[in-house]
C-alpha cells in the first residue's frame, strides 16, 4: 500500500517571523509597518517607554545644567502678563517662595517625566481607541492601542537628542520656553512676543509630530482594517484639534 506523502510545515519567512523588542523598536524608524503588524501576536510596550524615558531624562539633566528650573520658572512668568502681575502684588518673601515652588514643580514634571509619558499616553489611546472603535468601526482593543501610540512616540527621541545637542551647545537660559524647547516647528524662530494664540498656530506643523502622527496612521491600519490614508487622517485631526485648544487657551492667558 503506498503511503501518503507528508508535507513538511511551513517555516516562519523574515516577514512573520516573530520581532524581538530591538527588532521591534528599529523597524519603526525603517520598517514600521513589520513593527506595527507584530503588535497583533503581542502588544508589549514596555521597552519603547523604557527607551524614550531614559532620553526624556538626559533631556531634563541637560535642562538642569544648562538652564535651570529657577531660570524656567521666571522665564514663564515672564511670558504670561497675568502671572507676572499677580506675583509683583506679592511681598518679597511671598514672590520668592512662589517662584521657588514654581521651580520645584518643573523639577517634578520633567524628572518625573517617564510617569508623566505613561499617563499622557494613556489619554491619547483611549482617546483614539473610542474614536477608531466607534466612529472607524475598527476591531482593535485598547492595549493593541496602547502599544501603537507609544511605538509611534520613539521619534521624540530625536526630538530629545537635538534638544540635548543645543543644549550643551549653548543656550540663551532666559529665551528657553518649556512649551517650545527644540525647534522642529515655525514658532520655535518666530519673536517671542508673537500672540501666543499666532505661536500656538504655527508650533502645529511639527516635525517631530507629524512622524508621530503618520507612523500612528501605520499602526492603525496594521492593527485594524482602516485605510491607511482613513487611520492618519483621524489622528491627524485629534492632533489639530488639540493643538487648536492649546493656543486658544494660551492666547487667553
Amino acid at each position: 500500500m503506498a503511503t501518503v506523502p507528508v508535507v513538511p510545515a511551513p517555516t516562519p519567512t523574515p516577514d512573520t517571523a516573530p520581532l524581538s523588542q530591538a527588532e521591534r523598536i528599529i523597524d519603526t524608524f525603517i520598517a514600521p509597518s513589520k513593527t506595527f503588524t507584530d503588535l497583533r501576536r503581542s502588544a508589549s510596550w514596555w521597552a519603547p517607554w523604557i527607551l524614550i524615558s531614559i532620553f526624556s531624562l538626559i533631556f531634563s539633566y541637560a535642562v538642569s545644567q544648562k538652564v535651570t528650573f529657577e531660570q524656567i520658572a521666571k522665564n514663564e512668568v515672564a511670558r504670561s502678563p497675568k502671572a507676572s502681575e499677580r506675583i509683583e502684588k506679592l511681598p518679597a518673601d511671598q514672590q520668592a517662595q512662589q517662584m521657588k515652588i514654581m521651580s520645584i514643580s518643573y523639577m517634578v514634571g520633567f524628572y518625573g517625566s517617564p510617569v508623566i509619558i505613561l499617563l499622557i499616553y494613556a489619554i491619547v489611546a483611549a482617546a483614539l481607541f473610542a474614536t477608531f472603535k466607534v466612529a472607524a468601526g475598527a476591531d482593535v482593543t485598547f492595549g493593541r492601542t496602547f502599544a501603537v501610540v507609544m511605538y509611534a512616540g520613539l521619534p521624540g527621541i530625536v526630538g530629545a537628542v537635538l534638544g540635548t545637542i543645543a543644549m550643551f551647545a549653548g543656550i540663551n537660559p532666559e529665551g528657553f520656553n518649556v512649551n517650545n524647547p527644540v525647534g522642529t516647528n515655525p514658532a520655535y524662530y518666530m519673536d517671542p512676543e508673537t500672540s501666543k494664540f499666532v505661536l500656538g498656530l504655527a508650533s502645529i506643523p511639527d516635525v517631530i509630530s507629524i512622524w508621530s502622527i503618520v507612523l500612528m496612521g501605520i499602526g492603525f491600519s496594521c492593527i485594524s482594517k482602516v485605510k491607511r490614508s482613513t487611520a492618519i487622517t483621524i489622528v491627524a485631526v485629534w492632533y489639530v484639534v488639540w493643538k487648536l485648544a492649546a493656543a486658544g487657551l494660551a492666547g487667553a492667558r
